[in-house]
């Protein structure tokens, strides 16, 4: 298995610095185009467990706008030939003592790279 291909890797890196900054800026549209449009796709998140892509959609919606800030502590990105790969974070939101996980399964499709499952969870302090 070829891992961390040179050009697979930028290409994710790339999108997963897209999906960042559209996070903490709040782009609805940027974060639906880099979620599969599938019923497949998950998300579980700190008070929500959201299954399939109309779900995920729902919440970015109602979600509040503001205290998307967050240091990025640590990134892990790995790809596995050319169509797979995961993408985890260490973070810790802006003003908070308390350490964030962020885990994402990354799957090229024909429209290109798209989260498949995602995880956000907390340390307790």
């Amino acid at each position: 298995m070829n891992v961390n291909l040179p050009d697979v890797l930028a290409e994710v890196i790339e999108q997963f610095a897209r999906y960042e900054k559209a996070l903490t800026g709040n782009d609805v549209a940027v974060l639906d185009e880099l979620f599969w449009r599938s019923p497949h796709t998950l998300r579980y998140g700190l008070g929500e467990n959201l299954y399939g892509f109309d779900e995920i959609a729902a919440f970015r919606l109602g979600r509040p706008a503001a205290g998307l800030d967050r240091e990025v502590l640590r990134t892990s990105i790995t790809t596995f030939g050319r169509d797979f790969a995961t993408a985890n974070i260490e973070f810790r939101r802006i003003g908070s003592e308390r350490t964030g996980r962020q885990s994402q399964t990354w799957v090229r499709t024909p429209e290109g790279w798209r989260v498949v499952a995602a995880h956000v969870s907390q340390l307790a302090s």
